[in-house]
């Protein structure tokens, strides 16, 4: 048998951009399976408009700057797609989705020198861009299909996306007042709105939008992109501090809340199995390109994130928190990464 012998070092070839986001894509889709089996077609509806722009808008962005079209190839405008198609309402109308894709690659990404460049993560910029532009149609959730009245098919779901209106006539609206006869159909939307009009948290966990760890639909899906962010670990594409510490600050900051008011507060479950909680841990605070990079600095920035998360959804105005906090974590990354970068051998301390 021979063997190939080399002097030092000995190391394995990094994986390239391209595969590395590919197989980061990969790790999503059983998140976007759950989603699409308990929200419907819609999901996949968005996400494919979200791919389809990102492609157009990159392409359209290095054909201006007079740029080679490789870029195209490191699969970086695809995930970046999939991260704003999933967080898209299903039925929100197809123009929604298109701004915010090609904001997100034209302006987050492009206008910064393209990837690796950009300060914040370009899916978070579109999705916050969205939420304060257009919020109704962007909390405008359905609830899961098995509390629908009327549960729309893919014809349904690209007519409402497409016209504002299902072949029999309802509009999205209209069909969240049908499953459950509010407009409010998640669970932490529905828990916020239950405080500020006096319910405890009993009486609001009564709703049919509640079951099990922390929503019907809601806690499964996070739970696919809890599985998704594992396999992410396991082929280390990322690293634990961030989702870590994330977590577990988010998780010890909500049961003390919890502790001290069990019924005007969110409890841990449902902080951490509802919304994009898992989606934001694994797939959103640890981007490459924006998050921390030393090891004390990931830490320090995945606990940064879940202390705004529960401060947004205790006390501020949107009933989920992630994108804000990604984002405005982003804006300490140079000086976490200045204060908590290793000293080099030899450095006084």
């Amino acid at each position: 048998m021979a063997f190939t012998l080399s002097s030092s070092p000995h190391d394995h070839a990094p994986l390239n951009t391209a595969t590395l986001m590919r197989r980061v894509c990969y790790c999503l889709i059983p998140g976007i399976l759950v989603q699409w089996w308990f929200f419907g077609w819609g999901s996949l509806v968005q996400i494919a408009l979200a791919v389809t722009t990102a492609y157009a808008a990159e392409a359209l962005v290095l054909a201006l700057r007079k740029r080679r079209f490789a870029p195209l190839r490191d699969n970086s405008a695809l995930l970046t797609a999939l991260l704003i198609g999933i967080a898209v309402p299903p039925l929100a109308p197809w123009w929604l989705v298109v701004i915010g894709t090609a904001f997100a690659i034209i302006v987050a990404k492009q206008l910064y020198g393209g990837l690796g460049q950009n300060l914040f993560n370009p899916a978070m910029v579109a999705y916050v861009l969205l939420l304060v532009s257009f919020p109704l149609p962007m909390t405008s959730w359905l609830p899961p299909l098995a509390l629908q009245t009327y549960p729309p098919g893919l014809l349904d779901s690209l007519s409402a996306i497409f016209t504002g209106f299902t072949l029999d006539g309802f509009a999205p609206h209209q069909l969240r007042e049908l499953a459950d006869g509010t407009t409010m159909a998640t669970p932490l939307d529905t828990l916020k709105t239950g405080f500020t009009q006096g319910h405890t948290g009993s009486e609001i966990l009564a709703g049919p939008v509640f079951g099990g760890l922390a929503g019907i639909g809601w806690q499964w899906v996070n739970l696919a992109y809890l599985a998704g962010g594992l396999a992410l670990l396991r082929l280390r594409l990322i690293s634990w501090p961030i989702p870590l510490a994330m977590l577990g600050t988010l998780f010890l900051l909500s049961l003390v809340g919890f502790m001290v008011s069990p019924d005007g507060t969110i409890g841990p479950m449902m902080h951490l199995f509802s919304g994009a909680t898992m989606l934001g841990a694994f797939f959103i605070a640890t981007d490459p390109v924006s998050a921390a990079t030393t090891f004390r600095g990931r830490l320090v920035y995945g606990a940064l994130i879940g202390l705004l998360i529960y401060l947004v959804r205790t006390f501020g105005g949107y009933p989920d928190a992630v994108a804000f906090a990604v984002l405005l974590a982003n804006m300490t990354v140079p000086m976490i990464d200045s204060l908590t970068k290793p000293k080099t051998y030899g450095e006084a301390r």
